[in-house]
This record gives C-alpha cells, sequence and structure tokens, in this order.
C-alpha cells in the first residue's frame, strides 16, 4: 500500500486528514505520492478478490479473467482498450471529434442493400466451416448488419442511452432490441443462424463471457432472438438479452448453417455492443420502481453536492457528465484496471464494491490521489474541480491517478461510474460525520484533570461533513429486508478486508445498529448513529466519562431532491428519531458489539446548566463575533467557570493552535440565561485560515456547586463569495455562444495565479482558463465561446482558486434549443483547451 505522504511512515500521518495528527504550516508538499503506472501491487500475493470479495477468494490462478491487467494491457477483449490507445473511441483509432459514416444523420450509408464501410468485407474475409474462406454457392452469408445503434434510433431511445455521446449500439440489460441482416440471399426456414457476444480474454459459455443466441429457438438464462420480419435479402430480428447479464463492452459476431456450408461473419470492431445495468426492467435486481427516480438517479447528468456545517450548509453543482463521450470508456477501464473478472461483472454488489475501491488511488493505483494537506501544487485543489468528466478522461488517457480529491470529489466521480454503468445512484452529504478508529462505535475525546484536551489519545475525529453515495440494489447475499439503498464510499478512510474500500452497505442494516451486516456496517454506523464520550483523567489515572453528546454525530443527512434543486433531508432512512427507543436501542446495540460494550454503564447525569452556541453569518474577509449562551435548567444559583477557545480546522477534524481564547465566570440564577461574547477581527485569523476557511471553537467549564463539566465543539465556516454568470444570446445546437463570469475579490490582498475552470454536459467539454492575478477587493469579468452539442436544459458551471481563495462556485442553467435543420445532436466535441492563458474584459474597483 502506497503511503499518502512522502515523508511519513504510514496513511494516518498525512496531515488535514487523520485525528491526533495536529496541523503545522506544511514546509514541504505532503500530498500523495503519484502512482508508478504499471505497479501491479498484490500484496503479498493475495489477491483483490481474495480480500475485498469473500465469493471470490476461491479463484482458479490459470484463468485469463480473474486476473490483474496484464502488463502493457489496456484491457482485454471486448474492454474497449485492447491494441490502442484507452482515450480512442471503439476498438478503431478514430480520436473524439473525427467524422466518420457512422455519424447521426449519415444514416444513407447504411441502409439496406447499400455497400459501405460496415461490411464485413472491410475487416476482415468471410469464412466457412472449413476456414478456408471459401463461399460456395447456397451459402446464407452475412453481407452486412444494421444495429440501429445511432442516437436517435429505436433501439437507443428505447434503451435510454441515446444520450450517450457514442455511436455504437449501448443497451440495458433485460430488455429486447431490433436488428437487421443483409443477406446474400432470400432467408428459408431450414436456414440456421446465430448470433454470439463474446467479452474478455478467454471467453466461457459458463461463465456468460461467451452467450449463444440461435435464432427462433430459447436460448439460455434469458437470452433469445426472433425473426420479426423477413423481406427479400434482409432479415429483421428481435434480441431479448438476459437481466443477469454481464455489463461490459462486447464482440458481435454472426454464424450461419444450411446445406451448402457453415457462415461465420468476421468481426467488426464497429459492431460492438456496450451491456448496462437495468433499472428500467423488474427483473434485474436494479430495478427502480419510480419513473422519477430513475430520470434523476439514472439520467440526470448534474446534481448539487453539500458542504459546511450544519448551521451553514454550502451547495456547489457538480457536473457528473457520465453520457460524455469517453466517460463509458473509463468507467469499463476502471474495472479492467482492477483486473475484476468478467464473470463477475453482472452482480452490482461486487462492481459497486470494487468502484469503491478503484475511485482512490490507494492499494491500486486508482482514479484520484487522495491530498487533505492545505499544498496542491503538484495537481489540483479538491475545491477548484467542477465534474468528473475531466477526471475520469485523464485517468482512462494516461493511466495514472489523478491529483488530488476530497470525499466530494470522490464521490462525485463515484455517482458518475455507477450512474453511467446504469445503477441508481445518489451523492449523500453526512453533517458532523465520525470517524471510530477504534471499533468502540463511540467518538471518544479524552481530557485531563483540568479539561485539557489531551491530543496523542484524540485519534477519533469528527468531520464538519463528509459525503459518500447511495445506491439502489436487491441484496440477494443478505437476509430479506435489506434491499434498497446500499452505501458506498470511495474516501479512503479504514481498511476493508485490507483494502481501502468501504460498501456496499445497506441503509436498513445501519438504521437498526446490525453492524455484524456486510460490508463494513460498523464504520458506517459510527459515522452517523455513534455518541460523542468526553473522558477525563481522574487522580488514579483512570478515565471516567463525564458527558456524552447524544445528538452530535450524524446531526443532518442529506442529498439533492428528485426533479428540483432543492435539498432533501433523509436522515430518517439512516436513523430513528433522535432520542427515541428505537434510536437508543440501535446505539446500544451496536456498541455492544464494539471494543468498548460497556461504555454507557458508567455515565453520570448532572447536567442543569446547558450550553448554546449562537450561529452567525461569518464572512470570508470581514471581522466576526462568537456567541454562547448558557441556561440554569435549575432550581439553584450555578456559579460557572467558562473556558473559550478559538482555532482554525481542517473540514477533516483535524486543527491547528488556538488563536484567540476567552476566559469568564458567569453566575446565572435559576431559570436564567446569559450570552458569553467573543470578538474576532480578519486581520487576528487571516494568517491561520486552511482550506475551506472553517474554525472549531472548544466550550468548556465546571459548575461550582455540583461538579458539572461542561464540553461542547462547534464548527463554523466562513462564506466565500459566487461566480456570477450570465448568457449572452440564445443557445442552439451547434452554434457558437457565449456566457460571461464575473466575480468580486472579497479579500484586501492580491489573488494570484487565479484559474478558472468550466464544465458542462453537452454543452463544455472540460476547460481551464488562466486568469493571473485579481488585485484585492477587485471586480473582474471574463467572457467565454462554447458551442453546445446536445438540446434540452443544460448546467454550465464555473469555479475560482487561487493560494488565497478557493471553493468558489457558480452555476448557470442553459435551455438548448435544437439546431435549426431539425438535428438532435451535434457532431461538434466540446471545444477548449486546457492552461489556456484568458485575458479579462473588464476590470473594476471596489
Amino acid at each position: 500500500m502506497p503511503s499518502p505522504t512522502p515523508s511519513s511512515g504510514g496513511p494516518r500521518s498525512d496531515v488535514g486528514r487523520w485525528g491526533g495528527n495536529p496541523w503545522q504550516p506544511p514546509t514541504t508538499p505532503s500530498p500523495e505520492p503519484e502512482p508508478e503506472p504499471d505497479r501491479r501491487s498484490r500484496r503479498g500475493g493475495r489477491s483483490f478478490w481474495a480480500r475485498c470479495c469473500g465469493c471470490c477468494s476461491c479463484r482458479n490462478t490459470e484463468d485469463d479473467d480473474w486476473g490483474p491487467e496484464r502488463h502493457g494491457d489496456r484491457g482485454g477483449r471486448g474492454s474497449g482498450s485492447r491494441n490502442r490507445r484507452p482515450d480512442s473511441r471503439g476498438s478503431d483509432s478514430r480520436q473524439p471529434g473525427s467524422r466518420d459514416s457512422r455519424r447521426p444523420g449519415s444514416r444513407d450509408s447504411r441502409r439496406p442493400g447499400s455497400r459501405d464501410s460496415r461490411r464485413p468485407g472491410s475487416r476482415g474475409s468471410a469464412v466457412n466451416a472449413a476456414g478456408d474462406g471459401t463461399i460456395r454457392e447456397g451459402m446464407l452469408v452475412v453481407t452486412g448488419v444494421d444495429l440501429l445503434s445511432s442516437r436517435s434510433d429505436q433501439n437507443r431511445r428505447e434503451h435510454h442511452t441515446d444520450e450517450f455521446e457514442y455511436d455504437e449500439l449501448i443497451l440495458r440489460r433485460g430488455q429486447p432490441f431490433q436488428m437487421v441482416l443483409f443477406l446474400s440471399r432470400p432467408y428459408e426456414s431450414s436456414d440456421h443462424v446465430t448470433l454470439e457476444l463474446c467479452i474478455g480474454n478467454n471467453p466461457e459459455v459458463g461463465k456468460g463471457t461467451h452467450v449463444i443466441i440461435p435464432v427462433g429457438k430459447g436460448g439460455s438464462g434469458g437470452w433469445k432472438a426472433q425473426v420479426t420480419k423477413s423481406s427479400g435479402q434482409n432479415l429483421n430480428l428481435r434480441v431479448h438479452t438476459s437481466p443477469n447479464a454481464i455489463i461490459g463492452k462486447f464482440q458481435f459476431t454472426i454464424r450461419t448453417r444450411c446445406e451448402a456450408g457453415e457462415f461465420q461473419l468476421p468481426f467488426d470492431p464497429r459492431n460492438e455492443i456496450y451491456i448496462l445495468f437495468n433499472p428500467w426492467c423488474p427483473e434485474d435486481i436494479v430495478y427502480v420502481d419510480h419513473e422519477d427516480w430513475r430520470q434523476e438517479y439514472v439520467l440526470n447528468e448534474s446534481g448539487r453536492i453539500y458542504y459546511g456545517t450544519e448551521a451553514q450548509i454550502g451547495e456547489r453543482t457538480w457536473n457528473y457528465g457520465q453520457f460524455d463521450h469517453g466517460v463509458l470508456d473509463a468507467c469499463l477501464y476502471i474495472l479492467d484496471r482492477r483486473g475484476m473478472p468478467y464473470g463477475g461483472r453482472g452482480d452490482p454488489v461486487s462492481v459497486s464494491r470494487v468502484i469503491s475501491a478503484m475511485v482512490n488511488s490507494l492499494d491500486d493505483n486508482g482514479v484520484l490521489i487522495g491530498n487533505w494537506s492545505g499544498d496542491y501544487s503538484r495537481g489540483t485543489n479538491p475545491s477548484a474541480w467542477v465534474g468528473s468528466v475531466e477526471i475520469l478522461l485523464s485517468y482512462l488517457r494516461t493511466g495514472n491517478s489523478v491529483p488530488f480529491g476530497q470525499c466530494w470529489v470522490f464521490a462525485g466521480v463515484t455517482t458518475t461510474v455507477l450512474r453511467c454503468l446504469g445503477l441508481a445512484t445518489r451523492t449523500v452529504t453526512n453533517f458532523n460525520s465520525a470517524h471510530d478508529t477504534d471499533t468502540s462505535l463511540t467518538m471518544d475525546i479524552y481530557f485531563d484533570e483540568n479539561m485539557k484536551p489531551l491530543e496523542h489519545l484524540n485519534h477519533d475525529s469528527v468531520w464538519n461533513f463528509h459525503v459518500w453515495n447511495d445506491c439502489w440494489m436487491k441484496r440477494p447475499d443478505l437476509p430479506s429486508g435489506f434491499d434498497g439503498w446500499q452505501v458506498v464510499d470511495a474516501t479512503p478512510q479504514e481498511t476493508s478486508s485490507g483494502i481501502f474500500c468501504c460498501g456496499p452497505c445497506s441503509v436498513q442494516s445501519i438504521k437498526n445498529g446490525l453492524v455484524y451486516m456486510k460490508y463494513d456496517t460498523p464504520f458506517i454506523f459510527a459515522e452517523v448513529n455513534s455518541d460523542k464520550v468526553y473522558w477525563q483523567r481522574q487522580d488514579d489515572g483512570s478515565f471516567k466519562i463525564v458527558y456524552v453528546e447524544e445528538k452530535a454525530i450524524g446531526s443532518l443527512i442529506i442529498t439533492k431532491a428528485i426533479g428540483s434543486n432543492m435539498r432533501e433531508d433523509i436522515t430518517h432512512t439512516y436513523k430513528h428519531p433522535e432520542g427515541s427507543e428505537a434510536e437508543r436501542k440501535a446505539v446500544e446495540t451496536a456498541a455492544a458489539h464494539g471494543s468498548k460494550p460497556n461504555v454507557y454503564a458508567t455515565r453520570d447525569s448532572a447536567e442543569d446548566v446547558a450550553v448554546q452556541v449562537e450561529a452567525q453569518d461569518a464572512v470570508m474577509g470581514q471581522d466576526l463575533m462568537v456567541s454562547v449562551v448558557l441556561t440554569n435548567r435549575g432550581s439553584s444559583l450555578r456559579t460557572v467557570k467558562l473556558h473559550l477557545y478559538l482555532s482554525v480546522t481542517f473540514y477533516t477534524g483535524v486543527t491547528g493552535s488556538v488563536f484567540k481564547e476567552s476566559k469568564k465566570e458567569v453566575v446565572l440564577a435559576p431559570g436564567a440565561s446569559e450570552r458569553v461574547t467573543m470578538p474576532v477581527a480578519y486581520k487576528e485569523y487571516r494568517v491561520h485560515l486552511v482550506d475551506q476557511g472553517a474554525m472549531l471553537l472548544n466550550i468548556s467549564g465546571h459548575v461550582k456547586e455540583n461538579g458539572q463539566v461542561l464540553a461542547k465543539q462547534h464548527t463554523f465556516r466562513l462564506r466565500t463569495p459566487d461566480l456570477s454568470l450570465t448568457l449572452l444570446g440564445a443557445a442552439v445546437v451547434g452554434q457558437e455562444c457565449e456566457v460571461q463570469i464575473v466575480f468580486k475579490n472579497p479579500l484586501p490582498v492580491t489573488l494570484t495565479n487565479v484559474v478558472f475552470r468550466l464544465e458542462g454536459s453537452g454543452l463544455q467539454r472540460p476547460k481551464i482558463l488562466n486568469v493571473g492575478d485579481i488585485g484585492g477587493n477587485e471586480t473582474v469579468t471574463l467572457r467565454q465561446t462554447f458551442v453546445p452539442v446536445r438540446p434540452g436544459p443544460r448546467q454550465l458551471i464555473a469555479s475560482l482558486d487561487s493560494p488565497q481563495l478557493s471553493q468558489v462556485h457558480g452555476v448557470i442553467q442553459v435551455d438548448v434549443a435544437p439546431a435549426s435543420g431539425g438535428g438532435a445532436f451535434s457532431d461538434i466535441r466540446g471545444s477548449g483547451r486546457s492552461g489556456e492563458t484568458i485575458p479579462m474584459a473588464s476590470r473594476g474597483g471596489a
């Protein structure tokens, strides 16, 4: 396993990521090292599958399908990347943007009876049973095939794959499709026609990697083909695919047999067929019984990702781009790169588990390198990404892990990959997300006798927010009652069976504290529904629980609502109502299976003084005020010695040193409240800021009369400005359109090396714009052109990043009209050069 930091001795030394590693100003870059592309880690000879998936541990080592990627091989048969550059189109040499006869609008070249580049003779010679290439009189020769694969054809529309920017046939399993065979003579009832699909290096019928479909006869496993029309030398077929079919890119060929002999159509890479999971098919275990869910969680190409704190929720639009050209090949390449057995690719449980491992780079040189250090000089600041497309296409093109990602980037890419493969998936944010490192299923914070934190013992941490994924499927590997939403988390936190992956884990098992259910339920349960336990060291060296925060963890779990950009609170799907008997039972049941099963037996409950933090809007670059309210809920006078400590913090809960503190004694009459305030000037916090401008207020106190200990932590963030996007003119497919971006620097200091990113599926391929420096409190305006390639409502997303300011985003909806000629799609691929230097159209002061 590669270490996340070049100077560390293990993955837990990454500053800003793990508890127990307080932040210090970095002196050298400390991201995870860039991977060696050809490295194939086998971790002491034990395969990924033996560690990741128990059902795959007993494999035949001689079977090529089960092995890791071979050195120098970018994928096997049907992977879409054999013997070519991984960014090429299909299995031929066409590059993105090339124009060929298979484009929509060029249908004449595929009409019945026409001789065109799709004829098998252009890719090889026809063969007979003897293999000598002789065509005898009377043989039934297939002279051409029309798979009806263009985006405007019936197959693509009925299979909900018409948005894919591909010209190959893309199907969803368990659903029929049509094709036309062009023959050398009319079809006769005595003729035998067999369709064959193959995937993998060593296709086998028993594994489902070699599918044989006799026309007019019942196939096996749900595969069958029937003649729907025979007219002259054309034969129309209706083919049914199995709802359990392997997903991936299949080679397709046809065999015929008659009295004159046998014929086999040579393989043509332009006839390759992609098969995906099918949430529209009731027989598929990924079936979703709500059309609005399928529209949102499978077909929506953009979404909202939430961050910040529960009291100050920030949101950003993310371009998933699952239908962009090249993304489907990138998703299949991820499976190839890990060496996932083709025979296991029909199982969404296994596929989603592999994706959770491969989206991060640890163990397997996966897609994204995690970096929580604050130094991103060797890559891209995670806050600067606006979507998944640039990341996935870079991985496909180079084979190298992409720097850098944090939890929302891992989750955004995972949503793209799973939606692309056909799994209903949503991006989920959990606020106050716990990171339990000792399997106690509690968040343990240790203090000395004077309530000063003992940092060397505080290895658990509470992230301000954590982003992961839910995907929908049945769980035939679990008892009944655990179908539906399953958690998949690609952010590398803890290992699962020795690998940095997490899930799929049934949300129902999390809700009820059934931590013995696979996969990784104890860790996820602790993230959303554990308690925050404060321990104080006693005079004899032992520790005693002095306070338990029962509502501190998993306080709010949200996702984008279906059909709108509103937030949807899904906390109830993960946990019973806070404080209810069912919720307490779930927590204590789970804790009984942890490393501290008796943790609730020693707690005290003298709590008549309450502490509340008043959240106020805090803006980056401005002064702020911290307010704490103490309330005496008892019937006697209470004297409180209160301590406030303010420090900066990474969103992962790793804190810097305290830069401001306040101490005060407060006397509270029965039933009385008093507000304690602490002003903080911009000049006081400016030099201490880290990623996302988050701060941590530690509150501790002691009640003189009854010995009650007060302990609370409150995190808040400094709000950053948005980018303002304005569309200048109508948007039409194939016609140039212009957008204006306006930004005002909120800081009194110059922003240096400012970089804008622009991206939008169907509008603009990922584009990087270097704009130089922006002065303190200065306003800048820039304009960019783009050419829409697909009609309908689209999202154009932009971000700004500089060493002094990040987490700045903007989005605009663009309603794209079809081209005037009636074409639904444009042949133009989104253009734009990476690293382009862009002059500002206008600049202005405050």
